[in-house]
């Protein structure tokens, strides 16, 4: 995905969860995606990292760790006040991305994994997150939508390169895990020694033709697939081929990292 495309989707799904936020009855509702949290905790969450990401931005690329959002205001508790701040969190977050750039070097917690530590990877990331807490104040509010194709397609080759992909060893039997979109896009997980690592598939491979077939797969709309990934939904709202343990081994597993 280009990056004015990421910067525009971040606003746009941060647009509408300000808009869930809004329709809200009360900002003590808990929310049962993140049964730990109510209304107002995601969205001081949501804030508060946006804030803290534009300041780890700025920060530059010789910053060794994520930055504190100085000066950035406290959430308040008001709704109207809270719709402002939210706002304004994503716009530092956007203002910070717009001025370094997709190219620019910046901290990010996932250093050995696919994913380069550039800015244009933090939008790509922050685009995902953005949208996955969106899903949870619909959700919330009995008004959940499915997650938009153009993210979750990216959404699922995002997840695999930057939460998945590790050098640390895998500690069972290699295994190759499949992830199929209906929409037509499939992606592999190569589980070794020598870590996780994440490909797109050919069309003839995600078929699960041929001598590699992976010993697991999973199949459904992308925007399903990137909510089990994110423990938003059970992993039985997909089709399920192979070998099932491997999904749950994955589900478990704690690399050093």
């Amino acid at each position: 995905m280009e990056f004015p495309d990421l910067l525009r989707l971040i606003d746009e799904r941060s647009t509408a969860f300000r808009a869930a936020l809004a329709s809200a009855p009360s900002l003590d509702v808990q929310v049962p995606t993140c049964p730990e949290w109510t209304l107002f905790d995601l969205a001081q969450h949501l804030g508060e990292g946006r804030h803290s990401w534009a300041a780890t931005i700025a920060a530059g690329p010789a910053a060794s760790a994520k930055s504190a959002s100085a000066g950035a205001p406290a959430a308040p508790r008001e709704l109207e006040a809270l719709l402002a701040w939210s706002a304004a969190s994503t716009q530092a977050l956007l203002d910070a991305l717009r001025e370094a750039g997709p190219d620019r070097g910046c901290w990010t917690w996932w250093g050995t994994s696919q994913s380069p530590q550039t800015c244009g990877a933090v939008a790509r990331h922050q685009l995902q997150e953005i949208t996955v807490h969106t899903y949870d104040a619909q959700v919330t509010l009995g008004v959940a939508q499915p997650l938009p194709d153009e993210i979750a397609l990216d959404g699922v080759d995002e997840f695999l390169s930057t939460c998945c992909a590790t050098t640390s060893a895998w500690p069972h039997k290699p295994a190759a895990v499949d992830f199929h979109a209906t929409e037509g896009r499939s992606w592999r997980l190569a589980l070794s020694a020598d870590g996780a690592r994440a490909t797109r598939l050919p069309i003839a491979t995600a078929a699960g033709e041929g001598p590699d077939a992976a010993c697991a797969a999973a199949r459904g709309a992308a925007g399903e697939v990137v909510l089990v990934l994110y423990d938003r939904i059970p992993i039985d709202s997909l089709q399920l081929d192979g070998d099932r343990r491997q999904f749950d081994l994955l589900r478990a597993w704690e690399p050093d990292e």
